[in-house]
């Protein structure tokens, strides 16, 4: 029985979800959503955080600022409130309104960015903010997860690890790509495994990570305006682009099974799709993907009827695109 004094020691590490009864193909779904902050990015979080205390960055006194699309804000959320730290979170209109909340129900301030900056869209407005905010007071602590090595090392020592132990033959890695801190750390561990393993990087349509052009992207968590500073390509074989509608009738599929996942999980799993139905045979082939959280923080917006018919049509969930959604993603 886990009996804990922090939030952020807990974990559930070894839950994966066997989709084949669902999609057709072999793929072991890596469910990193059950702990207190709700995310893959809790380990990115305390990893970042207890460098900076490490390192005499973050200090009693100091105030914690970063930008988010919600999951990291979360954690680091937890975080500040366990260790007694203020934070405030920079987010835009794209950050779900239940997300939101629960950062303001840890204690956090939330600030939100309306207007996008003219080349580098929301989340540029959001790094420019913030660059003002430590510019005026030095108390301020921006722990910067798109450049911060802590971010990607977090998946290295344990993420990686953790798929490691549970699937020593794995083949084929999919990862979602976001700050590509997931995506880098577990790439870098299994260079160094001793079977190659394809990385399979993840991304939605209208980022501009993998030099695709930018466009309009309305489910936050994977995709960027600018190319990450984290990224390193020598170390991905292949790379998937999802549309969101197909993100959508991914995790509508997977809802109606009884799994309700986020966003990120539906455009991993439907790219995961993509790729598997375009190889001959996939039979021999040891697959697992990353599902960086649940669905409840979702609830306004990929599981709300309006907001999708407005966004995608109102075929978007129709019988028909539920079956293509299935079958190609």
């Amino acid at each position: 029985m886990p009996i804990i004094s922090v939030p952020h020691v807990f974990n559930e590490d070894e839950l994966y979800v066997d989709l084949r009864m669902i999609f057709g193909q072999s793929l072991f779904l890596k469910c990193e959503g059950f702990n207190f902050a709700g995310s893959i990015k809790l380990k990115a979080a305390t990893e970042m955080v207890e460098s900076a205390e490490r390192d005499g960055v973050l200090t009693p006194g100091s105030v914690l600022v970063e930008s988010s699309s919600g999951n990291l804000g979360v954690a680091l959320s937890m975080l500040a409130a366990s260790k007694g730290y203020r934070f405030i979170c920079v987010t835009d209109s794209r950050c779900n309104l239940s997300t939101r909340r629960l950062m303001e129900a840890l204690g956090s301030q939330v600030h939100i960015i309306t207007e996008p900056d003219a080349v580098g869209g929301f989340l540029g407005a959001r790094l420019n903010y913030l660059r003002a905010l430590c510019a005026s007071d030095e108390r301020y602590v921006w722990l910067n997860q798109y450049s911060n090595p802590s971010n990607w090392k977090a998946h290295y020592r344990r993420t990686g690890p953790a798929i490691a132990r549970q699937f020593p033959n794995l083949d084929v890695l999919f990862i979602g790509a976001g700050t590509t801190g997931t995506l880098m750390g577990c790439a870098r561990y299994f260079r160094e495994w001793p079977r190659p393993v394809r990385i399979i990087a993840v991304d939605s349509a209208g980022s501009v990570t993998f030099g695709h052009p930018p466009g309009r992207r309305m489910i936050p968590g994977l995709g960027m305006n600018i190319r990450p500073p984290l990224l390193d390509e020598s170390f991905i074989d292949d790379v998937v682009h999802v549309e969101e509608a197909d993100t959508v009738r991914s995790c509508h599929r997977l809802a109606k099974s009884g799994f309700l996942f986020g966003g990120s999980t539906g455009t991993v799993v439907s790219g995961a799709m993509d790729w598997l139905s375009s190889q001959h045979d996939t039979r021999a082939l040891t697959s697992v993907a990353i599902a960086p959280d649940l669905g409840e923080r979702y609830l306004d917006t990929v599981y709300q009827s309006n907001w999708l018919q407005d966004l995608y049509g109102e075929d978007v969930l129709s019988p028909n695109g539920l079956e293509a959604g299935a079958r190609t993603g």
